[in-house]
This record gives structure tokens, C-alpha cells and sequence, in this order.
């Protein structure tokens, strides 16, 4: 695992710590979703997902390349195409991150950060049209 720099923004939000609760907290409001759970293949056992997506938020943000050395290049796109992701489930997914980040209560720079790359990854997840836009 490499080691992280000081001046990382994984360091300066409060490092591993940090990202626990901000998962922690995410994956509560996504098992009280009934139809963001039914999504995740393993259910409401959501510690792989959690390790996966704690790790990939560390790395993202400057900490240790854990995610890298365990599971290889992200390719989010591709390792999400085979759940059809709509725009409501884009803004679940949202609405529980956004919960788990009023949590946190990250200083504003960092939130608007956090929020930012959040909603154009989740965007970039949909896959699937939405019949309820027109």
C-alpha cells in the first residue's frame, strides 16, 4: 500500500477515519431504500460493498492505492453496467450521499468538492432510460 502525502485532501478531511463514517452512514440510508438495496447483489450484506467503495473514495481523494492494488484499474462505468441505473436511481444513490456528507460536515471547499465529483460520477453511472422523464 503506498503511503499518503500530508497535503493529500484525504489527509486534510481527516483520512480513514473520515471516509468510515462518510461509508458507514451512506450505506445505512441505501439499506433503507427498498429499491436502492434491491440493486446490490448481495443484498443487505454490504460489507464488500462498503470495502470497495471506502477504498475507491480513499484513493480517489489522495489516500492509500488500496483499491488499485486490490481490484485493479476502476472502470466504474463498466463494473456498473450490468445493474440498470436510471436518473431516480442516480438521485437515490444522491440523496444518500448527500446524507452521509451533512454528517460528516466536511469544511464547505471540501464538501462542495466531495458533492461535485459525486454528482457527475452518478451521472455517469446511468445507463438505462428513465420512463419517468419526458
Amino acid at each position: 500500500m503506498t503511503q499518503t502525502s500530508d497535503d493529500s485532501i484525504f489527509a486534510a478531511v481527516g483520512g480513514h477515519e473520515t471516509f468510515t463514517r462518510l461509508v458507514d452512514v451512506f450505506y445505512e440510508h441505501v439499506d433503507e431504500d427498498a429499491q436502492l438495496i434491491a440493486m446490490y447483489p448481495d443484498g443487505h450484506e454490504l460489507t464488500g460493498a462498503k470495502h470497495r467503495l471506502q477504498t475507491f473514495l480513499e484513493q480517489y481523494f489522495g489516500g492509500p492505492s488500496t483499491y488499485q492494488e486490490q481490484r485493479g484499474h476502476p472502470r466504474l462505468r463498466m463494473r456498473h453496467f450490468d445493474y440498470p441505473i436510471d436518473f431516480d436511481a442516480r438521485d437515490r444513490w444522491l440523496r444518500c450521499m448527500r446524507a452521509a456528507l451533512d454528517d460528516v460536515a466536511l469544511p464547505p471547499l471540501y464538501d462542495e468538492m466531495f458533492w461535485d465529483y459525486f454528482q457527475r460520477a452518478a451521472t455517469a453511472m446511468v445507463n438505462s432510460a428513465n420512463p419517468n422523464i419526458r
